[in-house]
C-alpha cells in the first residue's frame, strides 16, 4: 500500500488526516517541520505529500521547491491561503492538488486516492517515445523524461499530461479533455488550471518556451502536440 507523509505544524491536524488515511488502508508517517519532511521524502519511502504552506522553520512552498529538484512525488498542499495567484503560485512550485483550510478530511482523502489512481504504475508501460532525433525522449517504463540526452524532472501531472498529448500528436485536447485525463473528473478547480501544468511543461521540455515547437495553443479550445516521432 502507498505510504503517505504528513507534514504540519498542528500534531490534532495530522492525527484527524492520519486517521482517515489508515482507514482507507494507507500507511502514514507524520512531519512537523520542513526539513525533516525533506529528509524522509530523500530516504524514497513516500509514495504522496500532505504539505502545510506554514511551517515553523521553513515555508511549504519552499519544501515543494526543493522536493522538485530530486523527487517526482505527489504533492497536495494543504492552506489557509485561499487568494487564486496563491493557488497558481502552489502548482508553479510543482504542487499536485490544493486544499484550502477549513477542509473535510473525507474530501482530502478522496484527492490522495484521485492522485494516487492516476499516477499508477499501469498507465506507464508503453514503448519508448522519441521526438526530433532524440531531442525529447520519453521512457515510459521507467516512468523518464529526457531532453537532449539529460534527465528532466516532471511532476506527476506535467508527466501524464505529457505522456497523453505524445501519444496523440497532432490531436488537438480541449481544456476540458485534459483537466478530466490528467486532474481526474472529480476535479473541482477551474479547467484554465491546466493552463499552468502546459505552462510548467512548457518551461522544461521546450528550447524556447514563449515559441514551442512541441505543446502548441490552439486559439479558444486547447492544445495540440506537434513533434514529429523519430524514426
Amino acid at each position: 500500500m502507498k505510504t503517505i507523509l504528513i507534514v504540519d505544524d498542528e500534531e490534532k491536524i495530522r492525527e484527524v488526516v492520519a486517521s482517515y488515511l489508515q482507514m482507507e488502508g494507507y500507511p502514514t508517517i507524520q512531519s512537523g517541520t520542513g526539513q525533516q519532511a525533506l529528509e524522509l521524502v530523500r530516504g524514497g519511502n513516500v509514495d504522496l505529500l500532505i504539505l502545510d504552506l506554514m511551517l515553523p522553520d521553513m515555508s511549504g512552498e519552499d519544501v515543494c521547491k526543493a522536493i522538485r529538484q530530486f523527487s517526482p512525488v505527489p504533492v497536495i498542499m494543504l492552506t489557509a491561503k485561499v487568494s487564486e495567484d496563491d493557488r497558481v503560485q502552489g502548482l508553479t512550485l510543482g504542487a499536485d492538488d490544493y486544499v484550502v483550510k477549513p477542509f473535510s478530511p473525507r474530501e482530502l482523502t478522496a484527492r490522495v486516492k484521485a492522485i494516487l489512481r492516476r499516477t499508477q504504475e499501469d498507465t506507464l508501460l508503453a514503448e519508448i517515445i522519441a521526438f526530433h532525433n532524440d531531442d525529447l525522449v520519453i521512457w515510459p517504463q521507467k516512468h523518464e523524461v529526457y531532453k537532449i540526452g539529460k534527465r528532466i524532472s516532471l511532476t506527476p501531472n506535467e508527466y501524464k499530461l505529457l505522456l497523453i498529448l505524445a501519444h496523440h500528436p497532432n490531436r488537438t485536447f480541449t481544456r476540458e479533455d485534459l483537466v478530466e485525463k490528467v486532474l481526474g473528473f472529480d476535479f473541482e478547480g477551474d479547467n484554465r488550471s491546466i493552463d499552468q501544468h502546459v505552462k510548467n511543461l512548457r518551461q522544461k521540455i521546450e528550447a524556447d518556451p514563449r515559441k514551442p515547437q512541441y505543446i502548441v495553443t490552439v486559439f479558444s479550445v486547447g492544445y495540440r502536440f506537434t513533434g514529429g516521432e523519430s524514426s
